[in-house]
């Protein structure tokens, strides 16, 4: 049974949420403050973390910043802040999703599904161990990235964002496509968040006064990988 912590100080969202993933099959968590979600997230193990920005004690970004720093595990924020700077500020730190409040209990059970699942296949991968491409190496069983044998730290999305471009070298996918079969999602896409995640990933990886420059952007069309 997969493990969900849910990280919310409203506690008749976060007994929602749990009940709604408790009858879709999960194990759901709760913690209502920021110091008690971290001492879930060093002492036990989950499969997905969701996560509350405005929490007493300890804010939902500085968690995230940690989480994303020391484990390798979805994060999907929940919050009433819906401007476009906290968005792009919790994708940056390592988010995988951001919902904002209010939200159809739905709507969350489908993307942590989604999520899941996704995490899942992507992290057992094909056959292939190894993807070099001229100076970038991407190790895919163990979820590394080296630059001229230098590790590149990604978070768990930009690794699996990196890796599905690599391994569909000179084809043009749509910022829709991208978030569909990285995401998992559909008619629920994000544009923004495609944009973010491929931002981070030139900014560590490609260097264009020295000419090292691997995801192009096609204007109106999306992205291709080459």
């Amino acid at each position: 049974m997969k493990r969900i912590l849910i990280i919310e100080d409203d506690k008749s969202i976060s007994e929602l949420q749990k009940d709604y993933l408790e009858m879709s099959g999960y194990e759901a968590v709760c913690a209502f403050d920021g110091v008690s979600g971290m001492e879930y997230i060093k002492n036990e193990d989950f499969d997905l973390i969701i996560l509350d920005l405005m929490l007493p004690n300890r804010h939902g970004f500085d968690i995230l910043k940690e989480v994303a720093d020391t484990k390798e595990i979805p994060i999907l924020i929940v919050s009433a802040k819906s401007d476009e700077i906290h968005k792009i500020k919790g994708l940056n730190l390592g988010a995988d999703d951001y919902i904002t409040k209010p939200f159809g209990m739905g709507e969350l059970v489908a993307r942590v599904n989604s999520h899941i699942k996704t995490y899942e296949r992507l992290k057992s991968g094909s056959q292939k161990k190894l993807i070099t491409i001229r100076e970038l190496s991407i190790d895919k069983r163990g979820r590394r990235v080296f630059i001229n044998d230098e590790e590149i730290v990604l978070t768990q999305k930009e690794f699996d964002l990196l890796l599905f471009l690599a391994e569909n070298p000179n084809r043009v996918f749509s910022k829709d496509e991208l978030y569909e079969r990285v995401w998992g999602f559909d008619s629920l896409s994000d544009a923004s968040t495609i944009t973010v995640h491929i931002a981070r990933i030139r900014e560590k990886i490609e260097d264009e006064a020295k000419g090292r420059t691997f995801i192009e952007t096609v204007w109106g069309a999306g992205y291709r990988f080459g």
